[in-house]
């Protein structure tokens, strides 16, 4: 089966060097944003598509697969060697091995003239200092909270841990949930432990972890361990948050049975724009900059946890890979111009928001972005997945009290050393 995907593959992609009826060259295009689950994103890159070849003398063909099977069919294209000449990636650990086996152009050379992506994103897409991706999306987290239950007790947005440790104790003490989190699959919940590591041991600490430059028992990493259990033993999280998954907390939030949660920007348009959500809803809504840890080396609330979402390659033995890298370039730019007002997506690069006609809490956001000091890529993107999915179980673990931090710490240094010998 395998293989017969492989030679369907190549019998789709192994034309990029002809030239169509007309005598335009032909760039094979494979996305993962199908008309039907992805109508925004399809329609704009549909848009931009049309405008280059009007502009250009080429012709470019799309082949578009749902993520899951876009992952599966990439797999089949790499082994044989037939990567289209553009295509869609994931950061750091996904395109690594792409990189290792020779099969992605540098992009350094592509003209992105006019754009500024968010500090710290491309980096993600960079291997021995060279970038194979040029980014596209972006998700970064911040506090969502309701505005209604804060006037109630008379709290204000805290800007520092121990003004949010006060929000939590009035909160729980008076019955409300402060804090709705989803630790059952680990992730939504390192979100807690990755802003921690960053307010207490600097912006850094986890991604030097992965690049070997700083020990995941750094004493700053284990305080940070320590301070989500110190939130577990306050009450600051739903109960029994180690059983719930993210759609599970989330409706704790939604149904505004929980004063705040921490998620990243793809929830957005259940705060502004979904038909699905009412207004009702949506005017309580407002959000926060993670707070800052006094003594801290993370002295900037305005550095992030995220992560982008895709971002485009170029084919190493694309037969047409100065137009491929041309229209990548140009698809780079609009995107960013596009995405905002079209899809609700927030961009890689930075938007000017002036003249855009937006939901109030997008361009704040979008503005924020504009002047973030960093962006630390969500850890278990970073780490290969045997460290990932020990993250994540440990996440778990730690929200449920079931390690310690000092076993926290341990086994994922353990885990890392055992990799990088």
């Amino acid at each position: 089966m395998v293989a017969s995907l492989a030679l369907a593959g190549c019998s789709s992609s192994s034309s990029s060097d002809e030239a169509s009826a007309d005598g335009e060259k032909v760039i094979k295009f494979m996305h993962l944003w199908p008309e039907g689950s992805s109508n925004a994103q399809f329609s704009i890159v549909k848009d931009i598509i049309g405008e280059y070849e009007a502009e250009h003398d080429v012709k470019i063909e799309t082949e578009i697969l749902n993520p899951d099977q876009y992952r599966e069919k990439l797999k089949v294209l790499a082994s044989s060697n037939e990567l289209p000449d553009i295509g869609m990636t994931w950061s750091d650990g996904f395109i690594q091995p792409y990189v290792e086996g020779g099969m992605l152009a540098p992009l350094d050379d592509v003209t992105t003239d006019g754009v500024e992506f968010i500090p710290g994103v491309k980096e993600s897409y960079a291997v021995d200092g060279k970038t194979y991706g040029l980014p596209l999306e972006l998700n970064i987290s911040y506090v969502f909270y309701n505005k209604e239950i804060f006037e109630k007790h008379n709290l204000e947005v805290p800007e520092t841990f121990e003004e949010y440790k006060n929000v939590v104790k009035t909160l729980a003490d008076n019955g409300v949930v402060p804090t709705t989190v989803g630790a059952k699959d680990g992730w939504p919940a390192s979100f807690w432990f990755m802003y921690m590591a960053d307010r207490i041991g600097g912006p850094t600490i986890l991604t030097d972890v992965i690049d070997g430059k700083a020990k995941f028992d750094d004493p700053a990493i284990k305080q940070a361990a320590e301070e989500i259990q110190n939130l577990v033993d306050m009450g600051g999280f739903v109960k029994g948050a180690s059983a719930l998954s993210n759609d599970d907390a989330k409706g704790y939030f939604m149904n505004e049975q929980a004063a705040m949660f921490l998620t990243a920007t793809w929830e957005l348009p259940n705060y502004t724009t979904s038909p699905d959500v009412t207004q009702e809803f949506k005017d309580k809504i407002g959000y926060f900059k993670f707070p800052t840890y006094e003594g801290g080396k993370g002295s900037s609330i305005d550095s992030y946890v995220g992560g982008p979402g895709v971002g485009l390659f170029v084919a190493e033995d694309s037969k047409v890979q100065d137009e491929a890298k041309d229209f990548v370039g140009y698809l780079v730019k609009r995107w960013g111009e596009k995405s905002v007002t079209d899809a609700g997506v927030i961009p890689a690069t930075k938007v000017d928001t002036a003249s855009l006609d937006l939901d109030p809490m997008y361009i704040e956001i979008l503005d924020d972005l504009g002047s973030a000091s960093n962006v630390t890529t969500y850890f278990d993107t970073q780490s290969s997945p045997a460290v990932s999915e020990l993250h994540h179980d440990l996440v778990t673990a730690l929200f449920g009290k079931q390690v310690t931090p000092e076993e926290f710490v341990k086994q994922h240094a353990d885990e890392i050393a055992k990799e990088q010998e």
